[in-house]
């Protein structure tokens, strides 16, 4: 049997520093494997389950997104998706009896990891106005509760809906259309978080706000720039990829700010080269770049190709391009010292990845959150495009833009409509497929339902999905705005923070997760899942569900939907919880590439969406064409004593989810609270490593943000960095400090100083 959640919070002790990793995966991998899912579950289901994971037949990881390959390895998972395989197949339970024991003040002093380590949700939990204790509801009851918030509003926009990227389609285009019947766009979601600076940059560019390669693709490929991203701990199956297109001849160049294990050595514990010998050597070269300085790269590197004869692609850029002589004329200057000041590189690395560009043909520029959360996120991945169409790097096989996503279906919603400013093509199928005018101002992202609970302008949070409180930035900010709420809905597997900051009423709906078994009045239920390259399909879990009357996500958001909207309604929601098929079939009349979805859906491996800039190197932009942008380099302004702060994981983490205390590949055990600092940045400061400080951030507003006692970690961060865990660390980033366009929180760059821990 699986072992009991602690009692104590570990999460609280204070962390032990040993010498970083310069390989990921190996044995150390399956072993750290097998004893997180020792903890979950028993042997038996351990294999039951994992063997099912990216299978066909069996069930999408809920962890990260990254595509199956077209032959999956019998043990097709990671280290970290077997740790979310078995957070959520756990055998531990979140009972009512559970909450009668803790009131809700109790909950809120404990960490997002004890939470999490509670088990799994089992029944429908109401905090009335005025209690101290969640205390059981019916399900009849929560919808008729939520159905009369919701009916009592002066507006519909009072209410936001927001989503979660492990929603799956079905459920998501459910989700979007009742509120849209309901009569909002309010329809924040975690993209707004994490890659919306790259789908606003793509659309611009290309016509198409997402990555146009696959997997094929990076096998092709002649050269791969990995920028910002640490596939080893946030995407490992990234890693094989690597490995295998780096033996059929890639270079990989790698861009950040830390090393990163997983970069460096890939040990494949699907091979025995990587379980008895040295692995792969994956990185040819590593630009340490500091925080911020990606955009002033891609325009030296832009620069060299504009002034190397024969470097450009005319034919392409004459046929296919647009705004090509603005942009050559304002990068035909470069300012050397201004370049070197923000990127932190010598010159001579800007020359060798010049070189090694002129030697390529195909080109994959892969990239993550490190390119996506600053302030000028957008002009930045505008200026990647640039490069990659200088050269005809789009719509050329072994080539293209590889924004990595994170969620295993966050693509997959914003596909199905989970956005707060809906194209009118969209609104417009929407609308005649269920006879219905949708509503077309445009609605809350994140940051603007967060800012509109704060002024009293959204009353009812309605969450499918996620931890919003731990997501979000400026936590205190975040929390103090969720309790002016008269009314916060969350629809969850497991316990999170954001059930313990709450409105004046608040109700935990407990729902199926990906490893469960699905069976409506009808029988078995699947659902779908799009991938971050644009693959579509099918998942099925398998596991007896921890309760006998949990529903699925697409049952409570129909059962929610006639509640609310009431039996003049025409959608057939009853039909929609019974057979998601019915779903499916809408799906494929309002959304293009969707046509005949429930056959393709069938198929083994699933289908691949249409995507113009890659299939035909037509580019649906306002110009008809692929635009070149001009984008001024710009740097974060930090002050002389202060370090630049970027949030980022453990390797025991995904997303808001903690697994555990330790990050193997940094060196950090046993603990969180940890600032990874240049020992000469540490030096210039007075800090000596193993010392306690807080950290403060420093915002025009002039509002005192501060996250305490955090040891101090020399570590080999790019000079004028740091880098430190988040949740932890979400109430340093303003609610108002926000990418240009995106508007994406700049948790990448964060002014902070660090005072001595009182």
């Amino acid at each position: 049997m699986a072992k009991q959640p602690p009692h104590r919070d570990p999460a609280q002790d204070a962390p032990h520093v040993g010498p970083p990793a310069h390989a990921a995966a190996g044995l150390p991998a399956i072993g750290h494997t097998l004893r997180m899912a020792a903890d979950q579950m028993s042997p038996g289901r351990v294999l039951a389950t994992l063997r099912k994971v990216n299978q066909q037949g069996g069930f999408d990881c809920p962890g990260c997104a990254w595509p199956d390959p077209d032959k999956p390895h019998l043990a097709e998972f990671c280290e970290n998706g077997a740790k979310a395989v078995a957070e959520e197949a756990t055998e531990r339970r979140t009972t009512p009896e559970f909450f009668a024991a803790h009131p809700v003040a109790e909950l809120a002093e404990r960490s997002g990891y004890w939470l999490g380590q509670q088990g799994r949700l089992t029944t429908p939990m109401l905090l009335d106005e005025g209690a101290t204790h969640y205390a059981p509801i019916g399900w009849d009851e929560a919808f008729a509760l939520i159905a009369a918030e919701l009916t009592t509003l002066g507006s519909p926009d009072e209410a936001a809906f927001y989503t979660s990227g492990r929603t799956s389609n079905e459920a998501a285009f459910a989700y979007q259309l009742f509120a849209r019947r309901l009569g909002t766009n309010n329809l924040p979601d975690c993209s707004n978080m994490c890659h919306e600076s790259s789908g606003s940059a793509l659309t611009e560019t290309l016509g198409v706000g997402k990555g146009s390669v696959s997997l094929k693709d990076l096998y092709q490929a002649d050269l791969i720039i990995v920028a910002g991203q640490n596939p080893g701990t946030n995407h490992p199956r990234m890693l094989s990829a690597l490995e295998r297109a780096k033996r059929a001849g890639a270079k990989i160049v790698s861009v950040n700010p830390l090393p990163e294990a997983g970069l460096e050595r890939f040990k494949n514990p699907q091979t025995p080269r990587g379980l008895v010998g040295g692995g792969t050597r994956l990185t040819d070269l590593f630009l340490q770049i500091r925080l911020g300085g990606d955009l002033a790269l891609f325009r030296a590197l832009n620069h060299l190709l504009l002034t190397t004869p024969d470097a450009v692609d005319e034919a392409f850029v004459a046929e296919h391009c647009a705004g090509y002589r603005e942009f050559a004329a304002e990068a035909a200057d470069l300012d050397r010292p201004a370049t070197l000041a923000a990127t932190g590189l010598p010159w001579e690395q800007i020359e060798e990845l010049h070189r090694l560009v002129l030697s390529s043909r195909k080109i994959i520029v892969c990239w993550a959150m490190g390119l996506t959360q600053h302030k000028h996120s957008v002009p930045t991945i505008r200026e990647v495009v640039n490069f990659l169409l200088l050269r005809g790097n789009v719509g050329r096989p072994g080539a293209g833009v590889c924004p990595v996503r994170g969620h295993s279906n966050v693509q997959g919603d914003r596909t199905m409509g989970i956005f707060e400013r809906p194209s009118t093509a969209f609104l417009d199928a929407l609308g005649k497929e269920f006879a219905f005018e949708p509503p077309r101002a445009h609605g809350h992202d994140t940051v603007d339902t967060i800012r509109a609970m704060r002024d009293g302008r959204v009353k009812v949070f309605f969450a499918l999905g996620g931890n919003f409180v731990s997501a979000s930035p400026d936590t205190d900010a975040t929390e103090a705005a969720m309790r002016r709420c008269r009314l916060t809905v969350h629809v969850s597997t497991k316990l999170n923070r954001s059930h313990v900051i709450t409105g004046a009423r608040a109700l935990i709906l407990p729902t199926l997760g990906r490893t469960d078994r699905d069976v409506s009045t009808l029988g078995p239920q699947f659902v779908s899942v799009e991938d971050s390259m644009g693959m579509v399909h099918s998942s099925r879990g398998g596991l007896r569900p921890p309760a006998p009357d949990l529903l699925s996500e697409v049952a409570i958001v129909s059962r929610l939907a006639r509640a609310a909207l009431g039996p003049q309604d025409p959608t057939p929601w009853e039909d929609f919880a019974r057979d998601y098929d019915l779903i499916r079939d809408r799906i494929a009349r309002v959304i293009p590439g969707f046509d005949d979805f429930n056959a393709k859906v069938r198929r083994p491996g699933g289908f691949a969406l249409p995507h113009a800039p890659r299939d035909s190197r037509t580019f649906p932009t306002a110009t008809g064409k692929a635009n070149f942008t001009v984008n001024p380099l710009t740097a974060p302004d930090v002050p002389p004593g202060r370090l630049l702060l970027q949030t980022l994981r453990s390797h025991d983490q995904y997303n808001t989810t903690v697994y555990g205390l330790d990050d193997r590949y940094r060196g950090i055990t046993g603990g969180r609270r940890v600032v990874l600092v240049n020992p000469a940045d540490a030096a210039e400061l007075g800090l000596d490593d193993g010392r306690f400080v807080d950290l403060v951030s420093e915002w025009k507003d002039g509002v005192e943000r501060r996250a305490a006692h955090f040891r101090v970690v020399h570590y080999p961060v790019a000079r004028g960095g740091a880098a430190a865990y988040y949740p932890e660390t979400n109430v340093l980033v303003p609610l108002d400090s926000t990418a240009d366009i995106s508007n994406t929180p700049t948790s990448k760059a964060v002014v902070v100083r660090l005072e001595p821990t009182a």
